[in-house]
């Protein structure tokens, strides 16, 4: 979920894409995340939340704790390698040289 969202993320503010949709695009994100993944694996999208609700469930919680924080690093790498494999470092067109 945090590559797709950080996919969204940097095209939505990407200086080809249509000013001020960005809020919008991002917003319905988020929401299609919580949707998603809070019925089939109860998560919470900020790992800080997660710490502090861990911290007051007990030790099994404690214990699974380290996933809430490794996942959504390995996601946003994942992410950034996506968007810039799909050509989001295109250079853009500029008028007059050639193409």
């Amino acid at each position: 979920m945090t590559a797709m969202f950080l996919v969204v993320i940097l095209g939505s503010t990407h200086h080809r894409a249509p000013v001020g949709f960005a809020p919008i695009a991002i917003g319905l994100a988020l929401t299609l995340i919580h949707l998603i993944s809070i019925p089939v694996t109860n998560t919470s999208v900020n790992p800080a939340r997660s710490t502090g609700v861990a911290l007051f469930a007990g030790s099994g919680a404690v214990s699974q704790l380290w996933l809430f924080w490794v996942a959504p690093f390995i996601g946003a790498v994942i992410g950034g390698g996506l968007y810039k494999w799909l050509g989001a470092d295109d250079a853009p067109d500029i008028v007059g040289n050639g193409r």
